[in-house]
């Protein structure tokens, strides 16, 4: 297991290494002067010349990739040009707040997702069944930024029953503003699990060992909990692992249209701008969240099933 650990996470090491060196070069391959777009029409020769030496323009673009991972590798990402604040205090003061609707949406969105996949698979063809179905597929439909949009207008605006901005001031009202934001990204993944979920079960409890629980006696509960939920959740934590990549960019239009601070947020106040040690910093971070998270996903599903890590 510890093998399969230490492989996973090189790989996951090398995957974030290409993707970050793809991105630098994507981001300087957008046409049109960065410090012009940056300092506006107004600066002076002088003043551009400054810029263009702090961000390392006037050098290659390969020796401006070694800069930037020598610097990484000293736990710099560079200073903002504007502020002048470093880019490591700026991303990580942000990140929380991402974190904190991210990780909300997954918690919610996966135990009511599980119990209404598992309701579904243990009453299969039922009304019930039919109508969880119906529920999911639309919940999978739905754009999250248009939830987004609907439930600031509906709860936020004619009920009154959350607060439409902001992130709040202490444990409770955060979590009160933390409410709407986590249900408008949360949403489609109930759906998206539930027939996962169901899907998966529908398939394990067909299988000899658990027909051959059933002959045995065993508690239908035992078997479901013990012998088909166990391997049931295995593509669940896979999707919620990948899905992390989905909700980051999810959380983007979130943070919009909540008004709330955030690592999408900052990524694209700072694209628009042109600000670039504040746009790799921020793509790095959400980057190495996305590949760290399919690897811990990798590696619980190989701690659940033992047969993934034999064959790999």
């Amino acid at each position: 297991m510890i093998y399969y650990a230490i492989r996973r996470f090189a790989l996951a090491g090398f995957i974030l290494f290409v993707a970050v060196s793809l991105m630098f070069v994507m981001i300087r391959a957008v046409p049109g002067n960065p410090v012009d777009i940056m300092l506006g029409p107004r600066a002076t020769p002088e003043l551009k010349a400054i810029i263009i030496e702090q961000l390392g323009l006037n050098q290659s673009l390969g020796k401006q990739l070694l800069i930037f991972y020598g610097n990484l590798l000293q736990g710099d990402l560079g200073i903002d040009v504007f502020s002048g604040r470093l880019v490591t205090d700026i991303v990580f003061q942000q990140l929380p707040y991402t974190l904190e609707l991210i990780f909300s949406a997954i918690i919610w969105s996966v135990i009511l997702g599980t119990f209404l996949g598992v309701y579904a698979a243990t009453h299969p063809n039922s009304l019930a069944d039919k109508i969880a179905a119906i529920i999911s597929v639309s919940l999978v439909a739905a754009p999250a930024f248009v939830v987004a949009l609907l439930s600031l207008l509906v709860f936020a605006v004619w009920l009154r029953w959350f607060p439409a901005i902001g992130v709040g001031d202490g444990f409770w009202d955060r979590l009160h503003h933390l409410i709407l934001p986590s249900f408008a990204i949360g949403l489609a993944w109930v759906g998206y699990i539930a027939r996962l979920v169901r899907a998966s079960m529908l398939e394990i409890m067909d299988e000899k060992h658990v027909r051959t629980a059933r002959a045995f006696g065993i508690d239908e509960k035992r078997i479901i909990t013990a012998y088909v939920l166990r391997i049931a959740i295995l593509p669940v934590v896979t999707v919620v692992g990948v899905g992390m990549g989905f909700l980051l960019s999810a959380a983007v239009f979130t943070e919009i249209v909540f008004a709330r601070p955030g690592l999408g947020k900052l990524v694209i106040d700072s694209i628009t701008t042109r600000n670039y040690p504040i746009v790799m910093g921020s793509l790095f971070v959400s980057t190495g969240l996305f590949v760290t998270s399919t690897a811990i996903a990798d590696i619980v599903n190989a701690w659940l099933d033992p047969r993934i890590r034999i064959s790999r």
